[in-house]
């Protein structure tokens, strides 16, 4: 692919009219993952609003992951990390959200552990892709993208699979009466 594309002060490696749609999707579909995920972090956990904004994380971001593997196949040797890191978050949601559908004990710190995984990764890939070109971020080293998502999110997950009532309460359950 020849050229490329400036949106917002972001280059994008291409002027291809149908790259340049799949990573429109993208990008859309990631901001819908950032916001979802984080409202069903701070919301009450129960089933409703939480779920709801769960689900709407999942499967935005099982098209993110698609969008991603088509990108990455277009400039793999420069993209592979990026499908790597897709792959990655993606997993991790399927397995925690495969964990909250079927309860049972401990189904929590599975669910907690796999979503709060997948949102790390996901923030990880976004900055290793694009914190050089975002104000503030540009001027930090390459190996702060990498670290940033997990220094910040890896406490707080900590603090949820020691503290939260849910995950203890699905600890002590035999047939998942904790679940939301």
């Amino acid at each position: 692919m020849d050229g490329s594309t400036t949106i917002a002060g972001i280059v994008i490696p291409s002027t291809s009219p149908w790259f340049l749609a799949v990573v429109g999707v993208h990008v859309v579909l990631g901001l819908c993952c950032v916001v979802s995920g984080a409202a069903a972090m701070l919301m009450t956990k129960r089933r409703g609003r939480h779920s709801t904004s769960g689900t709407i994380y999942f499967w935005c971001l099982c098209v993110i992951f698609i969008s991603a593997t088509v990108l990455s196949f277009a400039r793999w040797s420069d993209d592979k990390d990026l499908f790597v890191l897709g792959a990655v978050s993606f997993a991790a949601a399927f397995v925690g959200r495969r964990a909250a559908r079927r309860g049972g004990a401990g189904w929590a710190t599975i669910h907690v552990s796999g979503m709060g995984l997948s949102y790390i990764v996901l923030l990880t890939a976004f900055y290793v892709d694009n914190g050089k070109s975002l104000p503030l971020w540009r001027d930090l080293s390459p190996i702060v993208y990498w670290i940033a998502p997990a220094v910040v999110g890896l406490p707080l997950m900590l603090w949820a699979l020691l503290r939260h009532p849910v995950v203890l309460a699905s600890r002590r359950s035999d047939h998942g009466e904790a679940h939301p």
